[in-house]
């Protein structure tokens, strides 16, 4: 094994796969197809031992390091060329604790991992619209979902986090022990460690939800989108909706006359009394003639999971988002054009209601931000023919800018590669300055760069390289070869 990656193995119980191994091709691979990495080597931690080993074996080679989980990244993070990828996937510990309603997992558990155990005692947090989708960059991005309206953020119900830090140690970073950290890994990704165990706390959700969508052709869809887009300040906080422009599938509830065509779906969640839901859920069922309403009792963990097979790893995506104060009739017409003209019949358009428990929040809680949104704007991209990539990609930009007057901010959990203005942009610059000043204390050599970075230089990267370079060069902390 080159570059002293058999030291690495003697000190791991994981494998480490380099290429030329049988799996390092499957194991290389990432959710976006368009990423193809070719990482030096692939440490398959099995255990808290190994992450240590890693972060010290590409501190102390100044290899590129990049830290896989769920592996579900729109930006394809949890890879990287001629460096190092701690691929945390074996990670599955997973303990509920039903006394005190708190939940400690393991990096490497997806969302449909984690709603199963927790829906053992009727609980959960906020979690994605995908059960494949991982949890920990999830969270550490911010995470919103169905339950952000009722609960906040995944990452505002975030109480602690184990975490190893650039000079190879373990921290158990909590709201005592470093709140500082703990603000910034509340929405600030990977940028100042490996968590290999996140702490939750949970709350009454299900096993039975009211959850469903309604279908609309899109000749209604401009109609059905502004009286959407006037219900959400009056919804109840137990209430949550996306609405999605897409092309209808062959699968339930899409009625066999819309299979094929573009149609607008808006789905919803009530998380109250059963009783409560039909009028609660009234002004988003009236809002035109539908072609199906599937709105009714539903297991939380299936409708968690009701995206899947849409969303399944491989494909080639790009997306573009924003979040945006409101939509006006000018971008509703724009988003039903948009949509009558899809460049992939795999792609779609999410437009997810926000506010509620969220937008209560202070926004100094959390390196998370843009609690003021109105709604979070995902333009999903989809195909699996290489050659039509350009096709594809200036389709998306193109409705992106005509939206983008619209944006107060960005999510840093669907950001490409699209540069360090953007990255200012999720934050905003006053939590940018200071996000910056925890990197400066935890990361002040930058290891944890293959990210949404955030340098400790402060300087916000605007190139077009795939990651920062301006701080590459670690100086690791001395250390006797054999703790490697």
């Amino acid at each position: 094994m080159v570059n002293g990656f058999d030291h690495l193995q003697s000190r791991c119980r994981g494998r480490v796969v380099a290429p030329g191994d049988p799996d390092y091709e499957s194991l290389r691979a990432v959710w976006n197809g368009s990423i193809q990495r070719r990482p030096a080597a692939i440490l398959q931690c099995a255990g808290i031992a190994d992450v240590l080993a890693g972060v010290r074996f590409a501190a102390d080679r100044e290899l590129p390091l990049a830290v896989r989980a769920g592996g579900h990244n729109i930006a394809g993070l949890g890879t990287c060329d001629g460096g190092l990828v701690l691929d945390l996937r074996a990670l599955q510990g997973v303990r509920i604790d039903p006394r005190t309603r708190r939940a400690r997992v393991q990096t490497g558990i997806t969302w449909g991992t984690f709603d199963h155990e927790a829906q053992a005692f009727g609980l959960a947090t906020t979690g994605g619209i995908m059960s494949t989708t991982g949890v920990a960059g999830f969270t550490l991005g911010g995470g919103v979902g169905w339950l952000v309206r009722r609960h906040g953020s995944a990452s505002d119900n975030l109480r602690s986090v184990d975490l190893v830090t650039a000079d190879g140690e373990l921290t158990v970073v909590d709201g005592e022990s470093e709140p500082e950290l703990l603000w910034a890994l509340r929405g600030g990704g990977g940028n100042f460690g490996v968590a290999t165990s996140l702490e939750f706390e949970l709350h009454d959700v299900g096993p039975e939800v009211v959850a469903g969508s309604v279908v609309y052709p899109l000749e209604q869809a401009a109609e059905v989108l502004e009286a959407w887009a006037a219900a959400l300040p009056s919804l109840p906080d137990d209430a949550m909706t996306i609405a999605t422009l897409r092309t209808a599938p062959q699968d339930p509830p899409f009625p066999e006359q819309l299979w094929g065509l573009p149609v607008l779906s808006v789905s919803m969640m009530w998380l109250g009394a059963r009783e409560e839901a039909d009028a609660a859920l009234a002004p988003l069922r009236t809002l035109g003639r539908p072609a199906v309403d599937a709105v009714g009792p539903k297991q939380y963990t299936a409708v968690q999971k009701a995206q899947d097979p849409y969303w399944s790893p491989g494909a080639l995506n790009y997306w573009k988002a924003d979040y945006l104060r409101g939509l006006d009739r000018e971008a509703i017409a724009t988003l039903v054009d948009a949509a009558a003209q899809f460049s992939s019949p795999a792609s779609d358009i999410k437009l997810a209601a926000l506010g509620g428990a969220l937008a209560r929040v202070p926004e100094d809680t959390s390196a998370y931000g843009h609690r003021d949104a109105a709604i979070l704007l995902n333009i999903n991209t989809r195909w699996n023919e290489p050659t039509a990539e350009s096709t594809h990609i200036e389709w998306t930009r193109e409705l992106w800018g005509e939206l983008h007057r619209l944006a107060v901010g960005v999510y840093v959990n669907f950001l490409g590669d699209e540069g360090g203005g953007r990255i200012v942009q999720a934050y905003g610059e006053d939590k940018y300055r200071r996000l910056v000043e925890v990197k400066r204390r935890w990361d002040p050599q930058n290891l944890f760069r293959i990210n949404q970075n955030i340098p400790p230089g402060g300087d916000a990267w605007t190139g077009g390289e795939a990651f920062p370079r301006t701080h590459t060069t670690v100086t690791a902390r001395k250390r006797r070869e054999s703790s490697v």
